[in-house]
């Protein structure tokens, strides 16, 4: 598993993004130290003597290939093997060495500025490789300058001894190149091991957690459950029970009570499987007008039979795009807890209107406010302060503008007035389709 943060012990770059990043910065640097020593010879060829066509060539054919391996590595787009990064970043290192060499020997001078060019695979092996590595290849650079001087003295007696010296100087610098490089990258990937291993711990961590509150939640669920059936059932059975013993009117009676009971029963799963497996919205172009039109008119033998009265008022332009079932549905919910808390001969108050980017639609009712105790659990599952409420019609609502990208908050909850606000998001295209219907 720690593979998938830290893919190997020896490439740090073995996936796609982390080699395109190092590859193409060890080409840019490459490319950059071409022109810039290209541009040194030129200005100081009073010292090292023009460029050579010989070395303009060499320098332009290695320049050709750097830039399209820039373009390489844009295009790719599928992971490449360890394997092929490790041959790939071996031949880089050798062609970079072989290079300095080369552009050194054209030069034809005992200190030719080409060789800052194996600082370049130097980096590289340091960067991609172990410090072992990285030393084999300061050695190779190293031993590369002092065969120069031995060699351009051989063809250009006599020999100066300084130029040894300098030589000596240049590969203690490669040398230490090599191994503070090694050295700091050999502590990011233990840093990054450190990292990824932490990552992997506390994403078990994660998952157990949340198996654990699954399970807890299926308990408490479970547990609601059994509650709320249990008092159905239970007089259901004892009621019907009773029935036997009696006659006449009081087995009615007891008849009638089971059936009560079996009603909310019935209820009771009904919300339940709403709040257990909710639909996904379909949405359209509603006018929330229409919308407040029909849950009104649903509700007005239940809130007339409460002795409450209903009243909606809705801008005509007013446009959402929603599932206008399901928001009749938390509409419906929020209407009749409303009717439920109302006094007597009271208006509960539907009132629509935009607020920024949101469309809030107020259901409002005067009545005792809820209490501070219960007031963090309203929309919780089952909970209710009702002795026949089923404890779903507020989660059923909210879950409802959850899944439209909306709210459902208790925006007042004071004396005398009690208001949930469903709030669902605009829909520009909406009201432009409202518009050209209304023509």
């Amino acid at each position: 598993m720690l593979k998938k943060f830290y893919p190997s012990p020896s490439l740090l770059a073995s996936d796609l993004g982390s080699f395109q990043r190092q590859e193409t910065i060890f080409v840019v640097i490459n490319l950059i130290l071409l022109l810039v020593l290209v541009f040194l010879h030129h200005l100081f060829a009073s010292f090292w003597g023009p460029p050579s066509r010989s070395l303009l060539i060499a320098i332009g054919f290695v320049f050709s290939l750097g830039v399209l391996e820039l373009f390489w590595l844009q295009r790719l787009s599928k992971p490449l093997p360890t394997s092929f990064l490790s041959v790939l970043t071996w031949s880089s290192i050798v062609v970079n060495l072989a290079l300095a060499i080369l552009l050194s020997g054209l030069t034809n001078h005992e200190d030719s500025p080409y060789f800052v060019l194996m600082v370049v695979p130097i980096l590289e092996a340091a960067f991609r490789f172990e410090l072992a590595t990285a030393l084999v290849v300061s050695t190779i650079a190293d031993l590369s300058l002092f065969f120069w001087v031995w060699l351009y003295f051989e063809r250009n007696p006599p020999l100066e001894v300084g130029e040894y010296f300098e030589a000596g100087t240049t590969s203690v610098m490669f040398i230490m190149v090599a191994v503070v490089v090694s050295l700091l990258v050999r502590g990011l990937r233990e840093r990054e091991t450190s990292l990824a291993t932490n990552l992997l711990e506390l994403q078990r961590t994660r998952e157990r957690l949340l198996q654990q509150e699954r399970l807890a939640a299926v308990g408490r669920l479970s547990s609601a459950i059994a509650h709320e059936i249990r008092n159905p059932v239970a007089m259901i059975s004892s009621s019907i029970a009773t029935a036997k013993q009696l006659s006449g009117t009081e087995r009615e009676e007891m008849f009638d009570i089971a059936s009560e009971e079996a009603s909310r029963l019935v209820r009771l799963t009904t919300d339940f499987l709403s709040y257990a497996r909710p639909r996904p919205p379909q949405p359209t172009t509603t006018s929330v007008a229409d919308t407040l039109s029909y849950v009104v008119a649903a509700c007005r033998a239940h809130t007339s039979q409460r002795g409450a009265q209903i009243q909606a008022n809705a801008p005509p332009d007013l446009a959402i795009e929603v599932d206008a079932g399901q928001v009749q549905q938390a509409l419906i919910n929020l209407i009749m807890n409303a009717v439920d808390d109302a006094t007597p001969g009271s208006t509960i108050l539907l009132n629509a209107h935009r607020h920024n980017q949101e469309i809030c639609i107020d259901v409002e009712n005067s009545g005792e406010p809820i209490r501070e105790e219960a007031l963090a659990r309203i929309f919780e599952p089952f909970f209710t302060t009702k002795r026949h409420g089923t404890g779903l019609g507020l989660a059923i609502a909210r879950g409802i503008a959850l899944a439209h990208g909306g709210d459902l908050a208790l925006t007042a909850n004071g004396p005398q007035r009690i208001c949930f606000s469903l709030i669902l998001p605009v829909s520009e295209q909406a009201a432009a389709k409202l518009e050209t219907i209304h023509g």
